[in-house]
């Protein structure tokens, strides 16, 4: 007990003399536990007020009656369903324990702002639906204005309203995607929120809805249903399932609640909170290196110390308790202080949502005690962690250590580290060849990426000899004395400038990979594009997810007739089970399909398809063993199976979808008809300016959607590409950050400990200038280094996920490196390495000449 009275002693008592040594250590574990406590503490809330809302929204609803059967793609969760019959609601008002039943029509309803600009529509659906006015049915409750009365009039979601610039009075168009002249005469707001997060909605009369919302009138999406006094939701579906005919079903209004949530928010949360703590997992991993780091260089520094304190009695196991108690105050107060930064940095992304374009629902802040459990743990662990190597290394120090002058750290690359090192490498690089050619597979590919990272931490103070030494060589002619100190300076400890150097060489990394990546996405779009898109023009609505409303199908026979047009192909979409599993259907006409759009190589023919004949991309047909002449069975929302003729089988289908049928396939079970791309050729030996101005023309007639050229509309296809890299280089700003926190740090502890050498070089004549410039430069040499081995790196995983990207689409990935960017990249890293040395070099060159002469 006294052995542990005095570790603990001697640890509160190194940490008061050298609390400044571990200031890197306490804000890089601050900094990570922050971001990973906010993270979660942002998720939580999020979701209970969603919870929330919801439940308040959706309160009067105990039964919801739908279609049975589900037609599900990838990439909608929800599917789709055959709308049901409103005459059932005689029937359902007669069953016991019905209070109230009322039509929910629902579809697609894009609004034109007050600026002539689409709100909504980037992931979040917009939607367009019959106002209903039995108030518990309806999960809306009007807030300002009236309810639409005739034809024409609508009430928006206050969240809308905003968005679009809109106010009560104002006209405006909704894409339905027919454009439909409306006028707001009402406001709305959802579970007590402006709206269902970014969802918008546009609520219409019941004539309204049924006219430009579902394929015939006296059909609607679902029927809401209120449960009468005593009948809870289970007995209530019970009651309703023994009247319904088949194909029909009911689930409870909780049910129907918490579908609508996951498709609004569940899918959004997973994702986000899934990103943050991945680049939480980042920048605590930067963070390790930079606590490793220093404790290496404190344990280093102190081995006259720890020498002493064996050369007196302690033991082993005493001295890395003492280093391992050190550690461990410092990663329990950081890590607290990172649960209260934590709660700072989640306030701070709910104040800042509404700014981006989403609001945040009202309420506290959700802090449970997960977020608070796993933050404090996963600190303490990567504190402790970083730290028991270096104690481990403290606890060896052998007593006749106290008799040497200095406490120094000149370790070097050993051997065993170079042999080590190239065996992982060889590894990672035959594993990543094996994940990519031999068997391809995405598990071997990322094994052998990790390898590769680890042998780049291995084989670091290897490469840190000859990397400083070739990058420091020009320091010789330009800076002089100065920069040559500098450069043997970052020589003089291999280990150490790797460690400093790896933490950001991983920033670098990941922000070269994401740059690379992103860089090749764009590029495989523009050639799809090229390759695939035949027409001189695109019209078409740009959105993403569940949003948009799509192109009117009036919009390409309009195009055709215009006098400048030879030839104008839309594609629409549909939905169907091909053999058992859900689909997309391009819905066109097959015969000018050709005409717009580049399918490659053919078998069979586009000509006669009727209602009986499909073309199949040659990726699926080869999944499916089918071949021209050959049948295949659709099964459709509506229930009707149909077996389809294979007319023609194509190599391109990146545009143009895997299966083809024509609008008189699918016109009898269409749901809401909607193009989403418009092919436009011109005619020969026509301007293309004046073309161009025919198109936009009536382009306008129908909603105003985006008339581009060829390349305008790859660069737009590309947009959200650039929208994923800000967000990307935002989030690991932070990792970068902690990187050069570690530089700083590690140049200050390299300052403390050559103190004396420092005062000796201003004793012979160094001037202050030419001090500071030594520090800096050392500093600049090793962010040189980090970021060169970031740089390759991050190309060698870059390769590796584009490689391993093949697989999805039948056009190969095209592998693109940007110079210019990955440049800027280079330059922001030694940038930021000189201004990590602004402080170290401003506190050498202070020194007092005589006292750090004097130091022991």
């Amino acid at each position: 007990m006294s052995g542990i009275r005095a570790c603990a002693r001697i640890s509160v008592s190194s940490l008061r003399a050298r609390k400044r040594r571990f200031a890197g250590t306490f804000t890089a574990v601050l900094l990570g536990v922050s971001f990973l406590t906010g993270t979660l503490v942002m998720g939580d809330t999020l979701r209970g007020s969603f919870d929330t809302m919801f439940g308040d929204a959706a309160g009067g609803t105990d039964a919801v009656v739908r279609g049975a059967d589900v037609v599900t793609v990838p990439g909608d969760a929800l599917g789709t369903r055959e709308p049901v019959d409103t005459a059932l609601i005689e029937t359902i008002e007669r069953t016991p324990g019905v209070a109230a039943a009322a039509p929910r029509i629902e579809g697609a309803g894009q609004l034109l702002g007050s600026d002539g600009e689409p709100v909504g529509g980037q992931g979040p659906p917009t939607v367009a639906g019959n106002w209903i006015d039995d108030a518990q049915l309806n999960p809306y409750r009007l807030a300002e204005g009236r309810l639409p009365e005739k034809s024409g009039e609508v009430v928006l979601n206050r969240g809308a309203a905003k968005a679009g610039k809109l106010a009560i009075g104002d006209t405006t168009v909704l894409r339905t995607p027919d454009p439909v002249r409306v006028t707001v005469v009402g406001l709305a707001t959802f579970g007590g929120e402006d709206g269902m997060a970014q969802v918008t909605y546009t609520g219409m009369t019941r004539a309204d809805a049924e006219k430009y919302l579902v394929p015939e009138p006296g059909e609607a999406t679902s029927i809401q249903v209120r449960a009468g006094p005593g009948t809870g939701q289970e007995e209530l579906v019970d009651s309703l399932g023994a009247v319904l005919p088949s194909g029909v079903e009911a689930i409870t209004g909780q049910r129907s609640a918490d579908e609508n949530q996951e498709m609004i928010s569940g899918q959004f949360l997973g994702l986000f909170t899934t990103l943050l703590i991945v680049f939480s997992g980042i920048v605590l991993l930067v963070a390790t290196f930079s606590i490793h780091n220093t404790f290496a260089i404190v344990v280093a520094q102190r081995a006259r110390e720890n020498a002493l304190l064996r050369a007196i009695g302690a033991s082993r196991r005493q001295v890395v308790g003492t280093t391992l108690a050190e550690a461990s105050v410092v990663a329990v107060v950081a890590s607290a202080a990172g649960l209260l930064g934590g709660v700072g940095v989640a306030a701070g992304l709910r104040a800042l949502f509404p700014v981006i374009g989403f609001p945040f629902p009202e309420g506290p802040l959700v802090i449970s005690a997960l977020s608070m459990l796993l933050p404090l743990a996963v600190g303490v662990a990567v504190c402790l962690g970083s730290a028991l190597l270096p104690a481990v290394r403290a606890g060896r120090t052998a007593p006749l250590a106290a008799l040497r002058e200095t406490a120094v750290d000149d370790s070097g690359a050993s051997r065993t580290r170079a042999v080590v090192g190239t065996a992982v490498g060889l590894a990672g690089t035959g594993t990543i060849l094996l994940g990519l050619f031999a068997a391809p597979s995405l598990v071997l590919a990322g094994t052998g990426a990790v390898l590769a990272l680890a042998a780049f931490v291995v084989l670091g103070p290897v490469a840190a000899t000859h990397a400083v030494r070739l990058l420091g060589g020009p320091l010789d002619r330009l800076r002089g004395v100065s920069g040559a100190l500098a450069k043997r300076n970052a020589l003089r400890s291999p280990t150490r400038t790797a460690a400093t150097a790896t933490a950001l060489m991983i920033g670098v990394a990941v922000v070269s990979l994401f740059t690379i990546f992103g860089a090749s996405l764009k590029a495989t779009m523009d050639r799809t594009v090229s390759l695939s898109f035949a027409g001189d023009l695109a019209v078409s609505a740009p959105a993403f997810g569940g949003g948009g409303s799509g192109l009117s199908p009036g919009l390409t026979p309009a195009l055709a007739e215009l006098p400048e047009v030879g030839s104008a192909v839309g594609l629409g979409r549909g939905v169907a089970k091909v053999d058992g599993d859900g689909r997309q259907l391009t819905v066109t006409d097959p015969a000018a399909l050709a005409r717009g759009f580049d399918l490659g190589s053919v078998d069979g023919s586009f000509e006669g398809f009727g209602t009986k004949g499909i073309a199949v991309s040659r990726a699926q047909a080869e999944e499916r063993n089918l071949r021209t002449g050959g049948t295949t069975r659709l099964t459709f929302t509506d229930g009707g199976v149909e077996t389809f003729t294979v007319k023609a089988v194509y190599e391109r289908s990146e545009l143009a979808g895997d299966y083809v049928i024509t609008r008189a396939a699918w016109a009898p079970h269409r749901t809401q008809d909607a193009d989403t791309l418009v092919s436009v050729t011109f005619k020969g030996g026509v301007p293309a300016a004046g073309a161009t101005a025919a198109v936009e023309r009536t382009a306008v007639e129908f909603g105003g959607p985006d008339v581009q050229t060829r390349d305008e509309y790859a660069r737009t296809s590309a947009g959200a590409v650039d929208m994923m890299l800000t967000l990307i280089y935002a989030l690991l700003a932070l990792a970068v950050v902690v990187a050069l926190l570690g530089i700083a740090n590690t140049l200050t502890l390299a300052v403390h400990e050559r103190t004396r050498e420092l005062g000796l070089l201003r004793a012979v004549g160094q001037t202050r200038a030419q001090l500071r410039a030594m520090v800096r430069w050392e500093s600049v040499l090793v962010a040189a280094f980090g970021t060169a081995g970031g740089l390759a790196l991050g190309g060698l995983l870059g390769r590796v996920v584009v490689k391993a990207s093949e697989g999805v689409g039948d056009t190969a990935f095209v592998f693109a490196v940007p110079p210019a960017q990955l440049a800027i990249v280079g330059a922001v890293g030694l940038t930021a390495g000189a201004i990590a040395g602004w402080r170290p070099a401003r506190r050498a060159a202070r020194l007092d000449v005589l006292r750090a002469v004097a130091t022991e």
